[in-house]
């Protein structure tokens, strides 16, 4: 069973690698290396999480933005939509971004 997606759950793996699947036969592995958190204004609505994690990658294969299906040893199974933020021949980065109701109990 995977894991609730959290900022918190995310903060517990960063520079642990985790697997997006491009297709059938290939992942790639990428690198957790932050979880930024942002807080809520005055303005905005109440009891939303918001925050993005970033991944380092290597340069190829280089994702395109869209949804990818994840696994993570500990983490589990996910999907993730990741937007690529930047390319060198040193590799790659990208971003998640989360925003959603947080669950009430």
């Amino acid at each position: 069973m995977a894991a609730i997606l959290t900022a918190n759950e995310f903060s517990k793996h960063v520079n642990t690698r985790f697997h997006a699947t491009l297709d059938a036969e290939t992942k790639a592995d990428l690198e957790l290396v932050e979880v930024k958190t942002y807080t809520s204004k005055h303005e905005e609505q109440s009891g939303m999480e918001r925050f993005s994690i970033y991944f380092t990658g290597s340069a190829n294969p280089f994702l395109l933005q869209k949804l990818y299906a994840f696994q993570h040893d500990e983490m589990g199974e996910f999907e993730v939509f990741l937007v690529p933020l930047s390319r060198n021949e040193e590799g790659s980065r990208y971003e998640a971004v989360f925003n959603y109701f947080k669950k009430t109990e």
